[in-house]
């Protein structure tokens, strides 16, 4: 075939199609039916319930709305049961604008210092082009969750409610975007390392004060009480954030560590591996994963929930989903069929060409086990509780190998090579990396 396309192969590209009477039933379909409803595998959907052996969730799930927000949900998702528990009420939610506040105002530092640390090279190299291509996203990972804890604490959604702008980032994020480009080009331009901190001081002031006007003022110290669900009253007196955190979180957070299941050549297995800027609380412990085989990945997360704890993990969420029953599963759509070609690219190659990363994270709250394996996952997502049962998903383990990629567990749970393996210098891979891909 030549370079470019001529009459006649385009003749041939239409005879091609007109000459299969199926292609054209296809058609008819396709043009007045969503593909999903056509591709829909009805033997998956029947074989699928919301059953499982193991179940952790006895609350209702949160909603992140409009927002990139998904990591920071999970992550406080894991961590209110505890508290639930510890207050004796069957509901409660710790402030997740307040944690977002937090990651913006952090992250905003932890992109003006990259700034001025690449501040020599062009700005088309390919780091400071990724930098600037998205200097303040809503998506994060478990570390960077982590961080925000250690450092800011955490208060209940009473003491930091939601706002319009918590719930739909879009307009705020927009407003930070420009301030921290301008804020670049001005790094950029300056002499001196004394000269830039200052300026980057001045851009932060402004951030400060534009995430106050969208998300309110982060609180000091706050009066707590609470009636219990026996509706008796308690009050623990003003207390700080830190304080909060201190007596509320039940789960030693700092003790978690990230598994990744990346099947690529380039990344081995038993190695960890970190990526190039990729956080937003400077000086704080890097994003550090350990790859790992994706079959431990499901005997850990297995044995958490068993054990009693969900877990947290990052997926790319919208491949081979439905919406509406609130299912995934490796198959549950035939595309092959609807085109008459085949989908040949396996989860290391979808990797490699840009077919796939982590696109969300969510929490594990259940595990169907079977002859000591596990069949389907239980999950809670953050997108409110009107579809799937009340707003908790149903995974096949068949989804779980080829699109969930992270985990994040307790050191203690590993095998102990793997457990010493995490000590190990990180492999850098470059900024613009899959796996440096943030949930959202």
């Amino acid at each position: 075939m030549e370079r470019n396309l001529t009459a006649e192969q385009l003749a041939l590209f239409e005879k091609e199609f007109a000459s299969n009477p199926q292609y054209r039933v296809m058609q008819n379909a396709v043009t007045q039916t969503p593909v999903n409803t056509i591709a829909l595998d009805r033997q998956v959907v029947t074989s699928i319930d919301h059953s499982v052996s193991n179940l952790l969730d006895d609350w209702k799930v949160t909603n992140q709305k409009k927002s990139g927000r998904c990591w920071l949900f999970a992550g406080l998702n894991l961590l209110r049961a505890g508290a639930a528990g510890k207050l004796g009420v069957k509901d409660f939610e710790f402030s997740q604008n307040y944690v977002l506040f937090w990651d913006k105002f952090e992250r905003s530092n932890f992109f003006l210092e990259a700034i001025i640390e690449t501040a020599g090279r062009d700005a088309d190299d390919r780091t400071v082009a990724h930098l600037l291509s998205d200097p303040i996203g809503d998506g994060g990972q478990w570390n960077m969750f982590v961080a925000l804890v250690r450092k800011h604490g955490l208060v209940p959604k009473t003491a930091m409610p939601e706002t319009e702008s918590s719930s739909a980032t879009a307009q705020m994020n927009d407003i930070l975007r420009k301030l921290l480009r301008q804020g670049a080009r001005d790094l950029r331009a300056l002499d001196g390392l004394e000269a830039q901190r200052s300026r980057k001081q001045e851009i932060l002031t402004t951030v400060h004060r534009v995430l106050s006007i969208h998300l309110g003022t982060p609180p000091q110290k706050f009066l707590w009480q609470w009636k219990d669900s026996d509706k008796a009253f308690h009050r623990d007196g003003w207390t700080t954030p830190a304080e909060f955190a201190a007596a509320y979180v039940q789960l030693p957070v700092d003790e978690y560590v990230c598994l990744v299941h990346d099947p690529r050549e380039s990344s081995p297995v038993g190695k960890t591996f970190t990526v190039d800027y990729l956080g937003n609380v400077i000086d704080a412990p890097p994003v550090v994963y350990l790859n790992v085989e994706i079959d431990l990945m499901k005997q850990l997360t297995q044995d958490a929930i068993v054990g009693g704890e969900p877990v947290w993990f990052g997926c790319d969420v919208g491949k081979q989903m439905s919406g509406d029953l609130g299912f995934w599963d490796a198959k549950l759509y035939d595309y092959g069929s609807v085109y008459d070609t085949e989908f040949s690219l396996d989860k290391a190659e979808r990797l490699v060409y840009h077919e796939t990363l982590m696109t969300h994270a969510m929490l594990f709250t259940g595990v169907d086990v079977v002859d000591g394996k596990p069949r389907r996952w239980r999950v809670e997502n953050s997108w409110g509780d009107e579809k799937a049962d009340s707003g908790f998903w149903t995974m096949n383990d068949s989804w779980y190998a080829e699109h969930v990629f992270e985990i994040a567990v307790r050191r203690s749970a590993l095998p102990a090579e793997l457990q010493a393996r995490l000590d190990d210098e990180p492999i850098v891979l470059p900024a613009w990396d899959p796996m440096g891909a943030l949930a959202d």
